[in-house]
């Protein structure tokens, strides 16, 4: 039965402000970082200066903006057992969320287009048989699950259509120390997902390139999808490190990829697509390099940057961070630099 009481308690909470990401400094990108011991998540502009700075009780790796609400889901380091909500304008966790039992949260999450879910990359700890874990965001309560189609799921993207597309990159993990238990059995795909988590397309390489694992995708609005990838197999064995997909064809595999695949060192992080040119950013930490690739994935441009490590569409170009603090533009094929700041920047720059 309604009460007074309750019904002042409702006008209330009506009558409360609803905050946008105005509210919060109109950040363009999230980035999680190091400092000195700790770690933070922090908003940058489009020139890379900090519009806020927020703690974070440990390693951060990716996170997701909510399309509407000031509000930031920070990812850990996979596998993880955490994933916070924050409040960016008021500097304030609204939620930590836990995977159930036998759950890994697995670095990423997307939400849905009108902010109402909340999709979270998850393993089942013992085998990392692929999840999605779904949760409701106006109280923040986990509503179910969605098998992924894969072993080892990372990356997950949200599609122009509502539907989502998960990078399965195909590596069993032990779940307490993350060692790699089936290498020489891995079986990478992208899958394509409806909105409410029916399983659509599956698509695998090559039985040769079954130890390239399918970490990170990038998206276009034309339903182009990037993915950057990371060699397993024999590292004196180059392989393409990039691959397009449009729905009901065949991957694209970059050509020429002899050089670039050295100069990466085979591992390819974080992944950029310039909707207008085709053109892709691709990142690698342990080689300082970012490859640029034309739309028909062959290799444009190699630049060197030290722990090269988040890429991000930016107008323009590409805006880029790196481990030592600093944050670059990439404008045609020429690095310049924007910004440098006392925070070692993880692994990836994610557009609000």
């Amino acid at each position: 039965m309604a009460t007074r009481r309750g019904f002042l308690a409702g006008l209330a909470a009506a009558a409360l402000p609803r905050l946008s990401w105005a509210d919060a400094g109109s950040p363009a990108f999230l980035a999680a970082a190091k400092l000195g011991e700790g770690y933070v998540l922090c908003g940058l502009d489009a020139a890379g200066g900090e519009r806020f700075r927020l703690d974070l009780p440990a390693r951060g790796h990716a996170a997701a903006a909510h399309p509407v609400r000031p509000e930031a889901v920070a990812f850990a380091r996979r596998p993880g057992t955490y994933a916070l909500v924050i409040d960016c304008a008021r500097g304030e966790v609204v939620a930590r969320l836990t995977p159930p039992e036998g759950r890994q949260f697995n670095g990423h999450g997307v939400f849905s287009a009108d902010g109402a879910l909340l999709y979270t990359s998850e393993v089942v700890a013992e085998g990392s048989a692929g999840r999605l874990g779904l949760w409701e965001t106006a109280g923040w309560r986990r509503i179910g699950e969605v098998d992924t189609g894969g072993v080892g799921p990372h990356d997950v993207k949200r599609r122009a259509d509502g539907g989502l597309v998960v990078a399965n990159g195909g590596i069993e993990t032990d779940p307490g120390d993350r060692t790699k238990l089936n290498i020489e059995t891995m079986a990478p795909n992208l899958a394509y997902l409806s909105a409410d988590g029916a399983l659509e397309e599956v698509v695998a390489l090559d039985a040769e390139l079954h130890q390239a694992s399918i970490r990170h995708l990038a998206l276009a609005p034309d339903g182009t999808v990037a993915f950057a990838m990371q060699w397993e197999g024999d590292p004196a064995e180059a392989v393409p490190l990039l691959g397009l997909h449009r729905r009901g064809g065949a991957p694209v595999l970059s050509p020429d990829y002899e050089t670039v695949f050295y100069r990466m060192k085979g591992y390819a992080g974080s992944i950029a697509l310039e909707a207008g040119t085709g053109r892709v950013a691709l990142t690698s930490p342990p080689g300082g390099v970012v490859q640029l690739y034309g739309p028909d994935a062959a290799p444009l441009a190699t630049l060197a940057r030290a722990d090269a490590s988040g890429v991000a569409v930016a107008e323009g170009g590409f805006v880029l961070t790196d481990g030592n603090g600093g944050i670059s533009r990439i404008a045609g094929n020429e690095l310049r630099p924007l910004a440098k700041d006392d925070l070692a920047w993880d692994n990836h720059l994610v557009a609000v």
